[in-house]
């Protein structure tokens, strides 16, 4: 439930060891190289490799023609192969050669059938026609177009009946259009060929044939059975080449692939002289195995430095919660990763999110079909949100079976609650006016509860960042937090316990003092952290613009606490949606009518109260939670390895 320890290491070495320097840090898979030129003060003599990665195109045109060619690649990574790089590209290279060769024959093979396909289906319409193309091609004053022509358009030549050129002779029809042509004089060619447009005439791209379309039917058809055999036996040869080659092409792709991700190394290396220098980050637990086989490797040495020593180069962060805790982690870094030395505030999200969703939701019923819903969307789609919607919509069912609701029916659970608690009917009555009353104190008192642990957070995560301003003197800190409590719990004591405790004394000591010291809160926290320049540069402004934080603290205060009131309200809305459903069906009427009612309404009152409750208990955790104790300002641990996705 925390940040898990990393450390700096720094590596130098000869030039000649940097290829396998660049190996082993990428085998090992716990190493994040980061910019090198931070770490050092004199870096007047660093010069950036920057060399472009020649793996990256070979690895494209693998990919590509893989993809062509219907061949699905897979990663195996092996530690037994040995080739060198240069051999790697050139038998990638080599590979890419043969099967673009053989994809393009079989795309040429493709469009030939395709084309050959499309002239049959086009000189199909005139067969039996008794048209003699030979005799066609041979008029030279008058050009034919073939086409066809919608019926309705057809319908319309007769209106030019007394157009000697507009001459149209059908061939063949179907329920849509007539198939045919129509003959020109060539110089009234433009006018009758406008005509033609205006009624939707088609023109079909008929190839030059001799003789007749019956003739040049079956020579096509010929040509296709020749063309297909071709196909077959271009396939055949392309899955005997692949089959040959599929295992050492795995093997090469994969090797491929390793080269490819670990030169991203080389990124954030320098070169001194004829050294080079290689910083990064490790897991602390990792230190020993891997410094253990750099020590093998000549010339290279290095040094180790523990992170919290390194937070002015912001150590990457590894989060480290258990099973279910490790599902929020989906909305820490949603909204940001907490800094090194920052408090992980992933459990609070799970405990927090998990209860205030229970609460809201509240229906034992509904809450299984959201549970069961969360499972289906991880499971089929891989969504993040769906593995926390399944202890959500359990913490729904929980809630639900003390509000005793089903589905909307509010006293299927009468006699179970009887039969545990004792109660005449069930449990809690939401909608008489005392629950009412008790759910809203209590949403009340949920805020008050969550605030002042939070509170406790900042303080404990302002002492690790040696922030003793926000620690003793800020809103969230030490004075704050006995302003807070104090003042709730004198509210509470005199307005409904009768305990007369907010005496002269009490107000003195644990209100104005904490309001005085949240006041002078910057000059305090610089005398605190020992700083010589403690003072605000000008007192009056110092004052001016301290009153008015002041002011906005203390309404924050009352807002922040109110704004947990949503809780006890999305109670109320659960069961008015659910009474408005049940009053519908009632209108209804009839069994059918009345479960098709019932069934459809909770279908929408689950929709629309999961996405509005999932919303506002993440508001209620990111506004009124994280903006007490969290910044939020991280960056995630990412070692290079190798990748079957990175290109």
């Amino acid at each position: 439930m925390s940040v898990r320890s990393v450390k700096a290491i720094s590596i130098i070495g000869m030039m000649s060891e940097l290829d396998q320097v660049i190996k082993y840090c990428g085998d090992s898979g716990v190493f994040h190289p980061d910019d090198a030129m931070s770490f050092y003060s004199d870096t007047k003599n660093f010069v950036p490799l920057n060399e472009k990665n020649p793996y990256t195109q070979p690895l494209q045109n693998l990919r590509s023609a893989a993809e062509m060619a219907g061949v699905k690649l897979e990663y195996k990574a092996s530690a037994d192969f040995t080739d060198s790089s240069g051999n790697v590209i050139e038998y990638i290279n080599t590979l890419y050669e043969k099967l673009e060769v053989m994809i393009n024959d079989r795309l040429r093979c493709r469009q030939e059938i395709e084309a050959c396909v499309r002239k049959t289906e086009q000189v199909g319409h005139f067969v039996g026609s008794e048209i003699d193309f030979t005799e066609i091609n041979k008029c030279r004053y008058i050009s034919p177009t073939f086409g066809r022509i919608p019926n309705e358009s057809y319908e319309k030549l007769s209106k030019y009946s007394d157009d000697p050129f507009v001459l149209f002779f059908p061939c063949t029809e179907d329920e849509n259009y007539h198939w045919g042509a129509y003959f020109a004089p060539n110089e009234h060619r433009e006018d009758i060929d406008r005509i033609f447009s205006s009624l939707y005439f088609e023109k079909l791209d008929v190839p030059e044939i001799a003789g007749t379309p019956e003739q040049y039917v079956q020579d096509l058809k010929k040509e296709l059975e020749q063309l297909k055999a071709e196909q077959e036996k271009l396939e055949k040869s392309l899955e005997t080449f692949w089959t040959s080659e599929s295992e050492k092409c795995m093997m090469y792709y994969s090797k491929l692939i390793e080269l490819n991700s670990y030169y991203a190394i080389r990124r954030y290396v320098y070169k001194y002289h004829k050294n080079f220098i290689l910083v990064g980050w490790i897991p602390a637990d990792k230190e020993d195995s891997f410094t253990a086989e750099l020590d093998d490797i000549k010339s290279v040495e290095y040094t180790v430095s523990d992170g919290k020593e390194e937070l002015k180069h912001s150590p990457p962060v590894i989060l480290k919660n258990p099973p279910f805790m490790r599902l929020y982690e989906f909305y820490v870094k949603m909204y940001g990763l907490p800094c090194y030395n920052e408090v992980d505030p992933t459990p609070i999200v799970a405990l927090t999110y998990t209860l205030f969703f229970g609460i809201m939701f509240g229906d034992m019923g509904q809450g299984l079909v959201v549970a069961i819903v969360g499972a289906l969307m991880w499971k089929l789609k891989k969504m993040e949100i769906g593995k926390i919607l399944i202890p959500c919509g359990i913490s729904g069912m929980v809630f639900g079976f003390l509000y005793g609701s089903v589905f909307g029916f509010e006293h299927l659970l009468d006699p179970v609650h009887h039969m545990l608690f004792g109660t005449e009917g069930k449990l809690m009555e939401v909608m008489e006016s005392d629950t009412i009353n008790l759910i809203i104190y209590g949403s009340v008192a949920i805020g008050f509860v969550t605030i002042a642990i939070t509170m406790l957070v900042n303080i404990f995560s302002s002492v690790r960042r040696h922030d003793m301003e926000s620690a003793l003197f800020g809103a969230n800190g030490i004075a704050g937090f006995v302003f807070y409590v104090a003042l709730v719990a004198g509210l509470v004591c005199t307005m409904f316990l009768n305990i007369p405790i907010m005496n002269t004394a009490y107000i003195i000591v644990l209100i104005v003092i904490p309001l005085i010291l949240m006041f002078m809160r910057e000059p305090l926290g610089r005398l605190a952290e020992r700083k010589k320049k403690w003072q605000p540069e000008k007192w009056g402004e110092y004052f001016m613009q301290s009153f008015f934080e002041l002011f906005e603290m203390c309404l924050s205060y009352v807002t922040n606490t109110m704004s947990f009131l949503r809780i006890g309200a999305y109670i109320l809305v659960h069961a008015g949606m659910m009474l408005v459903v049940f009053t519908l069906a009632d209108m209804v009427g009839g069994v059918v009518g009345y479960a098709l009612m019932v069934i459809i309404g909770n279908g929408i009152v689950m929709a629309l109260e999961a996405l509005l409750v999932a919303i506002q208990v993440l508001r209620l955790d990111y506004y009124e939670i994280f903006s007490r104790f969290y910044i939020g300002e991280g960056r995630q641990f990412c070692p290079v390895t190798a990748k079957p996705d990175d290109i």
